[in-house]
């Protein structure tokens, strides 16, 4: 339907009334003619205008609708692809690839697709129509004009294909700028903790560099595709008069009014053309995201299998026979090597081993999130025709990319997948997928909540089963007899909501503790037939952990429980203990006959963990909190952070686009000679217009004249057409050239800039739900692109119209003042004001439609990072349903607002037709009196046309400014809230050589989020040098004191001194050289593992003995050295290349390098396995000495050795003391230690 109006709209109006200047009615009376014809014209285009008016406002609100509803057409089917694939087709994606195609992609194909695709069809209507009239009227003379078309199609075919491919190369680099983005806003915490941030943001500048070099590459060619149509279409004039006086001299055309018809023909031709370059800019940049959309969208789809109950049941054994597995990013590197195992149904089977040697593989296989067959990798769908290439980049990226720590690493063939998977004597592959995961309850190390309350986010474990159409009544208790089993009700029972409860932006209301529980609660209430636990009670405080390890024991009986563990306590009453090394089975039996092996694998593990009873590891290979927002949200103490107030209490500043773009321009003065091109030949060009409504009155005055006289001034003037032709096709290159040129400097100066306000934000401005690092990922590639699309091509058309309507309105005056004054004094301001006001509510829909777009790709972002939990649910139904239920009501949304908007649009557009009406009867009224020469009459005509034309093709440019003033108004209030610490008053820290005694003094400090304070009056004193752990229930505070050292968040009250200092008074990056943190969940970036490891140091200032010597303490120096680039290899995105316990040793060799007074350690051995662990554990006792170590533990025989040990309990200090005096008094750490035995 928008499409009918678009033609209907587009249909030309001119050629009509033209045409009827030439027709005219023979039978009146001779004397009546100059009176009734201006009359019968006029109200003929208010006929039309009318027309056009019904057309245009249905077509605007047509596309407002489109453009809300192609958000969803898109998105949605990308949805269902992604959650349909295998996990290895979104690993084998860059950074961020998903998320992207989603937020940012999707937004440029909203903006080809939609109106801007309208407007070009629009005006290719008013081109087809125009040819046809031409056409009836004189075939000859308009098919010679048309020769002019042929080459502007000559040209564009030739010159586009560049042009797609410069901006698809833009793209590419965007997209790496956005991974680092991505990854940088998701780390924040460990990149402000390693000073990292002038690392990043020159990491992030070379990818805006190499987007800005293509972007100039590639704009010579776009400046010349828009010169050569403007010398085209300019050129048609001057061919088409010299034709057409030729042909009436020789007499094969008898009247004059064909060839003003064909003229105004071809001006419809050439102002068409005009007004479809931007669009089709729109839609090329649209070809190029759809390229995007597809390559996901057309991945093959795995098998999802077919037998269900009773063919099948999920209380058989679950087989591997002679399995053989390497995943699809690294081939070459092989993972379980023809593994030979049987999962015991109705049996506990636990599965121990190293760090690397495929226990979390497992899991994967047998949640089929990996197959044994064919393995589609994503990059062969985004360029093919480079396949052979790829796979040879692979071999290499296999190689350096290894996850096992054998060395068994060589550069032959790919590891051929084989061996079978079975249960009940049937491929898994064959089973419907749906209903094999429904059977299986996961509980992962890092569990996953959705922004929703506790209720809703246990209840996901009731879809897929029998009680997922349940009454509401039914499944809250089911829900609360879960959590009851998980020990989740004694923290859910004291929030004021109860269940009901909100758990926040990937459950970040919580602690570690309470989300692990939360996530045992939604697995154990499906009460599956296979029950998988990895690492389900590592972030479970001693005092959770007994009962929780109970109640997992409970719910273990009498079903097939698999249990992935580092810590062996939690296994040892399991039935079946397999100990997997290198891929293989090395040993299985129960605990006691394996003990009783002399020289076995689990009994040397056994041994590495004699006091070790305590906490345990991250999964392997493939975590699944890849996309988690940082490391620290592990455990908050129930905090989003103090961003939310800050929000709260301060509204952002709103600029009109003058104050807002006006001042981010004013600071590029250094690039304004640009500038100054730009005006000079858009001055140039603007020009082109007045002077062509001069000499084609100088046409029509031509006609006067016969003979050779006709022939002689044809030519002349045909000439001068020609010669305008050279200078606007000059013009338009210049102009063109120099505003792309400037548009990208702009858009890598501010997309850095912005980068980099952002990144030096306080780091609690990232627990806002507003700025999640998705969201934030998006602006800082988003936000630029809207200056630089309002600085290029757009501001150029945009100036070349302001000139246009100044040099219209001045040479009408010149020519005919009466005329000029109607024009301008009395349509102008219609034309004007409906245009302002719909540039006015463009504006505001603008908003809206941003903040409910951001709303569906939060979604969006936060389903796709939690794959694994998605999957494993079986939420992908919901999951889309949701997203379509959100895009829904955004189109709904949008048509609503549209119908109002499309009024004004329809207003502002037809407001051209009655400028032309009033002007067409009363110039052809002072025409007819005499008052007026035909010279006269046709300039004014003409130049006051044309003028309209400008006035309202600057106006309609609102939508790209309204999104410009809304981004600009983001990067500058984004800078000045951007944190600068003015503490430079070269206050430091005395004395920090052999430690730093550190003194919490009366410490009060609460998250604004929640009305109960942390602390109240906390007091605690660390000495120079000491070892200090912190110990405690979950929640209790223990990783606030680390964020508050860390100066993530400030104080209500007290002071934190350091060697008598207040560190409030040091500058804090200065302050933060003295600290290493390492947490709990390893953060590592894209690059190399030297990049990693020297992340929060200077290159100049350290050696490679010195990274060699860090490595060595923490256990990893042996393994990167066997790798064929050693400390060269790239590890992939987050380390994905690396186990959980290879990333933790690199994370921890990144730590000790940098020396520091004050080192923090957050749970940081819980990843690796018995033999690291205790060479990382001596390592650091060796580290401690010369520094002070405050290492948070819940696995406490790491910190038995502690010099005090500080027992908190609700934000209270109570306990204090080194091991053995705490557990004198047996007190609260004595009955921690006897739950975890450390006492015995």
């Amino acid at each position: 339907m928008g499409e009918i109006d678009v033609e209907l709209s587009g249909y030309p109006v001119d050629e009509k009334a033209s045409a009827s200047v030439d027709d005219g009615n023979a039978s009146e009376p001779a004397q009546e003619r100059p009176k009734a014809r201006p009359q019968r014209l006029a109200s003929f285009k208010d006929y039309l205008r009318v027309f056009q008016y019904a057309t245009k406002w249905d077509f605007f609100a047509y596309a407002a609708g489109i453009l809300a509803s192609i958000g969803a057409g898109v998105t949605l089917p990308l949805m269902n692809v992604v959650f349909g694939q295998s996990i290895h087709v979104l690993d084998s994606m860059p950074p961020g690839y998903a998320t992207t195609t989603i937020t940012s992609t999707s937004n440029v194909l909203q903006l080809g697709i939609s109106e801007k695709l309208g407007v070009f069809f629009e005006y290719n209507a008013t081109i087809v129509a125009s040819i046809i009239i031409a056409f009836t009227r004189n075939w000859a003379l308009t098919l010679v004009t048309s020769s002019t078309i042929l080459f502007i199609g000559l040209s564009v075919s030739v010159l586009m294909p560049i042009i797609v491919k410069g901006h698809g190369r833009v793209t590419q680099a965007e997209a790496k700028s956005s991974a680092v983005a991505s990854e940088t806003f998701a780390s924040i915490r460990m990149i402000s903790a390693c000073g990292a941030e002038s690392r990043m943001s020159k990491k992030y500048g070379l990818s805006v560099e190499e987007a800005k070099m293509h972007a100039q590459h590639t704009s010579p060619f776009l400046s010349l595709q828009f010169g050569l149509i403007f010398f085209s279409v300019f050129s048609a004039f001057a061919l088409a008069f010299w034709y057409g006086t030729r042909s009436v001299a020789e007499g094969r055309i008898d009247n004059v009014g064909t060839i003003v018809i064909v003229l105004m023909s071809v001006m419809n031709v050439v102002f068409s053309l005009e007004r479809t370059t931007t669009p089709l800019l729109a839609v090329s940049k649209a070809t190029v995201a759809a390229c995007q959309f597809f390559t996901v969208i057309d991945a093959p789809q795995p098998e999802k299998g077919h037998l269900t109950d009773p063919e099948v049941s999920a209380t058989d054994d679950i087989v591997f026979e002679k399995v053989t597995f390497a995943y699809p990013s690294r081939p070459h590197v092989k993972i379980l090597d023809e593994l030979d195992l049987r999962i015991e149904a109705g049996k506990i089977n636990a599965i121990v081993g190293p760090s690397g040697s495929g226990k979390s593989t497992i899991v994967g296989l047998i949640e089929r999130w990996y197959s044994l067959k064919h393995q589609y990798v994503i990059e062969e769908a985004v360029e093919p025709e480079k396949k052979k290439k790829k796979k040879k980049k692979k071999s290499s990226e296999a190689e350096d990319d290894e996850l096992d720590t054998s060395k068994a690493e060589d550069t032959g063939p790919p590891v051929k997948l084989s061996g079978k998977l079975t249960t009940c004597g049937h491929a898994l592959d064959d089973i419907n997928l749906k209903w094999w995961r429904s059977q299986i309850g996961l509980v992962q190390q890092e569990p996953f909540l959705f922004n929703d309350s506790i209720y809703k986010n246990v209840a996901n474990g009731l879809i897929g089963t029998q009680w997922e159409n349940e009454p509401e009544e039914v499944k809250r208790k089911l829900v609360k007899e879960a959590c009851i089993e998980a020990f989740a009700d004694e923290f859910v029972d004291k929030l004021p909501q109860g269940y009901d409860t909100l758990v926040g932006d990937s459950g970040a209301k919580l602690s570690g503790g309470q989300r692990q529980r939360i996530a045992i609660a939604r697995s154990i209430v499906r009460k599956p037939k296979i029950l998988i636990l990895d690492e389900a009670t590592s972030a479970i405080d001693v005092r959770g952990e007994r009962i929780v390890q109970a109640a997992l024991d409970r719910v273990a009986q009498n079903r097939t429980t698999i249990t992935i563990a580092h810590r062996l306590s939690t296994i040892k009453k399991a039935d079946r203990i397999i100990v997997i090394k290198k891929g293989k089975v090395a040993e299985q039996g129960n605990h006691e006959s394996l003990i009783a092996l002399e020289g076995g694998v689990y009994a040397g593990l056994v041994q590495a963990q004699a006091l070790s009873l305590g906490n345990s590891s991250q999964p392997e290979e493939n975590d699944d909190s890849r996309d988690s927002d940082d490391n620290l949200t592990r455990e908050k103490s129930q905090a989003l952070s103090e961003a939310k107030a800050q929000t709260d209490n301060s509204t952002e500043k709103q600029r009109n686009i003058f104050s807002s773009f006006g001042r981010l321009f004013y600071e590029t003065k250094d690039y304004w000679y640009l500038m100054f091109l730009t005006l000079i030949f858009t001055a140039c060009a603007g020009a082109a217009t007045p002077l062509q409504a001069w000499l084609f009155a100088k046409l029509i005055v031509v006609f006067e004249f016969s003979g050779q006289k006709l022939l002689h001034e044809s030519q002349f003037w045909s000439l001068m057409w020609f010669v305008l032709a050279i200078g606007v096709g000059v013009s338009y290159f210049g102009a063109f050239f120099a505003s792309t040129r400037m548009a990208s400097i702009i858009r890598a100066k501010y997309q850095q800039q912005y980068f980099e306000a952002i990144l030096y934000q306080k780091t609690s401005y990232f627990d806002d739900e507003d700025h999640s690092h998705g969201t934030m990922t998006a602006r800082a590639a988003g936000d630029p692109q809207r200056l630089e699309e309002l600085m290029g091509a757009n501001m150029a058309s945009v100036y070349i119209a302001l000139f246009n309507l100044t040099g219209s309105i001045i040479i009408s005056f010149y020519f005919g003042w009466k005329l000029a004054l109607v024009g301008t004094a009395v349509v102008m301001p219609i034309l004007l004001a409906s245009s302002y006001w719909r540039f006015r509510y463009e504006l505001q829909f603008e908003k809206m439609n941003n903040e409910v777009f951001a709303e569906s790709s939060k979604f969006a972002s936060e389903s796709i990072g939690a794959f694994r939990t998605v999957t494993s649910l079986t939420l992908e139904t919901p999951i889309t349903d949701r997203f379509k239920t959100l895009c829904d009501g955004h189109v709904k949304t949008a048509f609503k607002k549209a119908r109002f908007a499309s009024f004004l649009f329809g207003f502002a557009d037809s407001c051209t037709l009655a400028c032309q009406s009033l002007i067409f009867y009363y110039g052809s009224r002072l025409l007819a009196s005499g008052e007026y020469k035909p010279e006269n009459y046709f300039v004014c005509f003409m130049a006051i046309m044309n003028a309209s034309q400008s006035a309202g093709q600057s106006f309609g440019f609102g939508p790209n400014a309204a999104q410009v003033t809304e981004a600009s108004n983001r990067i500058l209030n984004t800078r000045e809230t951007m944190f600068r610490d003015k503490s430079s008053g070269g206050k430091e820290i005395p004395d920090v050589e052999g430690g730093v005694k550190i003194e919490l003094k009366d410490v009060h400090f609460k998250y604004p989020t929640r009305d109960m304070p942390v602390f109240r009056g906390l007091n605690l004193t660390i000495e120079k040098g000491q070892f200090a752990a912190l110990v405690g229930s979950s929640g209790c505070g223990k990783t606030s004191i680390i964020s508050l050292l860390e100066r993530f968040y400030d104080l209500d009250k007290g002071r934190i001194l350091c060697n008598g200092q207040d560190i409030a008074d040091v500058n804090v990056f200065d302050y933060r050289k003295h600290l290493s943190l390492v947490a709990q969940e390893p953060t590592l970036f894209q690059g190399t593992l030297r990049d990693n490891i020297i992340l929060g140091v200077d290159d100049a200032t350290v050696t490679d003995e010195q990274i060699h010597q860090a490595c060595r303490d923490a256990s990893i120096h042996d393994f990167i050295v066997s790798l064929p680039e050693g400390y060269n290899t790239n590890i992939g995105s987050r380390g994905v290349s690396l186990s959980g316990g290879q990333k933790q040793r690199v994370a921890i060799a990144r730590a000790l390098i940098r020396d520091p007074s004050i080192l923090l350690l957050d749970e940081a051995t819980s990843s690796l396995d018995s033999e690291s662990e205790k060479l990382v554990q001596a390592a650091f006792e060796r580290a401690s000495e010369g520094r002070t170590m405050v290492v948070v533990a819940h696995r406490l025989a790491t910190v038995q050795n502690a010099d005090v040990i500080f027992v908190l309990g609700e934000g209270q200090l109570l306990e204090q003391g080194s091991h053995m005096e705490l557990l004198k008094k047996k007190g609260v750490y004595w009955n921690m230690c006897q739950s975890q035995a450390l006492d015995r």
